[in-house]
């Protein structure tokens, strides 16, 4: 048996990770979260039976469940319109917001003439852009993606361009010395060096993805979990109201499980940003 220092964890022979002195291990953790929750729902379905609320107001869980049954609200068309949205607007986020900090970093004069434009734009509401965004692209799944792509784009870059500063300037200085090239700068000691700023940076942008996929449903969409929810709203059914709401919860949580797991596996636990 061995220690791995690089993740601080118990190695056995086999290489198959042990949870490190003190630690709970990753099942126990993930039973306590489960655990929590389903006990929050049954008092939710208990306190609702026992003191008779009315559905419209506060429906039971299983109401709540019986409204996937229901083929009007089309719910699985519906979820994967958010789900394009969603992801289709972080991953250009991500995609610009990586190229641009490269750029701004490596450029001092593009730093200094359009940074603070990009800051400036950002200031900007973006529920005040939407409208405007539909007039210039008409409305439906495009438009949503980029009102998605506005929010998550920023956070990226700012972060990233700080990791990409955050480079010890004796390793620039060893490098440089060396003979080292550009890419091999960048490839070796500044992009390693600026990933937990990265997927903190990338942790954010998953609220903002769906806050933005919902905001350009709600503002002009024909379909979609936010266009679903005005719907029923509309006629009280509060239960479906709520269904759509976890779906769009769990959109966001499938998004952040996947920058979790792409933490895990390029970045070592005592680098990781918390």
């Amino acid at each position: 048996m061995s220690i791995s220092p690089a993740v601080g964890v118990t190695v056995e022979a086999g290489g198959m990770p042990m949870p490190a002195a003190g630690e709970s291990p990753a099942w126990y953790r993930w039973a306590g979260i489960v655990g929590v929750h389903a006990v929050l729902v049954v008092l939710w379905e208990v306190v609702v039976r026992a003191f008779d609320v009315r559905s419209f107001v506060l429906p039971a869980p299983s109401a709540i469940l019986a409204t996937l049954g229901n083929p009007n609200h089309a719910w699985f068309s519906n979820t994967l319109v958010t789900a394009a949205e969603v992801f289709g607007g972080y991953a250009l986020g991500l995609v610009a917001g990586v190229l641009g900090a490269l750029l701004f970093v490596t450029s001092k004069r593009l730093m200094l003439l359009l940074f603070p434009v990009l800051v400036t734009l950002n200031m900007v509401p973006k529920v005040a852009m939407g409208p405007l965004i539909i007039v210039w692209f008409s409305y439906g799944i495009g438009p949503n993606i980029l009102i998605t792509f506005s929010l998550c784009f920023f956070p990226i870059l700012l972060t990233t361009i700080r990791g990409l500063n955050e480079t010890e300037p004796e390793l620039l200085d060893l490098v440089k010395a060396l003979k080292g090239s550009r890419w091999q700068l960048f490839r070796y000691i500044q992009l390693p060096g600026s990933l937990p700023y990265l997927f903190s940076g990338m942790k954010v942008a998953t609220v903002l993805a769906v806050a933005g996929a919902v905001v350009g449903e709600f503002i002009a969409s024909d379909k979609g979990l936010g266009y679903l929810m005005i719907q029923v709203q509309a006629s009280l059914d509060t239960p479906a109201v709520f269904m759509a709401v976890l779906l769009i919860t769990a959109l966001g949580v499938v998004l952040y499980g996947l920058v979790l797991l792409l933490e895990r596996l390029f970045i070592t636990r005592d680098a990781r940003l918390q």
